[in-house]
């Protein structure tokens, strides 16, 4: 159906009269009759009744105008579904919980009015890129462990996220009073991370962490969710679990759970955001500003970062 003849329609019907709606349209009254004559050609019906007082509706134009009207509302969304600054910009997280969602949300306060759709696509960093590079979603958070040369060529990264790391766990636990805890203490001690699938980008971050400490990472035992991982730790003496300083966690005050960070050095995780260079959506550049702005300054204690984290590029260089 010719959607030009519809609107013309509607407008016409708004109007009352063909000259009105000709002059609405900023097309010739002569446009007018001829788009309307080919939409009742189209139809097999009239649609109008011309009258001295103008154009009335007739009985299959007044039951036409609702679903006319409906077109033009389907046309319109499906405008502002594909049209750059008109549809949401669509951002992957991998987690709700962690700090790229976070960050989100705090560009969502600063930002009201741009529209932003989170999703999680749960796949590592190849797949995550992939989706971007296909246009699937605008961007995506991920650590980039290879260097800048190596990704597709539309394909652009800045290191946004340095994440800090605190250890988490129950009252009865040595370390449950301790203010802050160093690597080397943690040697001593079970880390308990269930579920971690290896050659996945956090899998090798671990992996280095571990053996640069010493640190003992158990991945074994069956995926219950993280109410069940928090369960456990409650109530054991010897479990523990390492998480992001900003990842988001519930749990009962009756589980007394505690969080500590871990300093001299502090681990640090990298997390870049990835996007395509030609992608135009006005809220992605506002996006990449807001991270920019909340990068954090130099750290006033001693850090430990993976080898492969100088991999991305720096934001000033991903801008030339």
């Amino acid at each position: 159906m010719d959607l030009d003849a519809v609107r013309t329609f509607v407008a016409a019907a708004d109007a009352g009269q063909f000259q009105d709606a000709a002059a609405a349209l900023s097309i010739t009254q002569q446009a007018v009759s001829k788009r309307i004559a080919a939409l009742e050609r189209d139809l097999e019906v009239r649609l109008f009744t011309r009258t001295a007082r103008g154009a009335q509706l007739t009985i299959d134009g007044q039951a036409f105008l609702p679903h006319a009207r409906e077109l033009l509302r389907v046309e319109a969304r499906a405008d502002a579904s594909v049209r750059p600054g008109r549809r949401a910009l669509r951002v992957d997280v991998h987690s709700r919980r962690t700090a790229p969602a976070v960050l989100l949300q705090d560009f969502h306060r600063a930002h009201p009015r741009i529209e932003l759709d989170v999703v999680t696509l749960d796949a590592d960093v190849h797949a995550a890129t992939a989706a971007v590079e296909a246009g699937a979603v605008d961007a995506t958070f991920h650590a980039v462990t290879v260097p800048a040369r190596q990704l597709p060529g539309a394909i652009r990264t800045a290191r946004v996220i340095d994440e800090h790391h605190e250890v988490l766990v129950g009252p009865r636990h040595a370390l449950a009073n301790a203010r802050a805890v160093t690597p080397a203490q943690l040697a001593e001690h079970r880390i308990w991370m269930p579920g971690m699938a290896p050659g996945t980008e956090w899998a090798d971050y671990y992996d280095e962490l571990a053996a640069a400490f010493r640190l003992t990472i158990d991945r074994v035992g069956p995926v219950f969710g993280n109410e069940a991982l928090l369960a456990e730790i409650a109530e054991s003496s010897e479990l523990a679990t390492l998480a992001g300083e900003r990842t988001r966690y519930l749990w009962p005050d009756s589980y007394d759970l505690r969080r500590i960070p871990v300093r001299d050095p502090a681990p640090i995780y990298p997390m870049s955001l990835i996007w395509r260079d030609d992608n135009p959506h006005p809220a992605l550049t506002k996006l990449r500003d807001h991270l920019d702005s909340r990068r954090a300054e130099a750290p006033d204690t001693e850090v430990w970062i993976p080898t492969w984290g100088t991999a991305t590029i720096p934001r000033s260089r991903a801008r030339q």
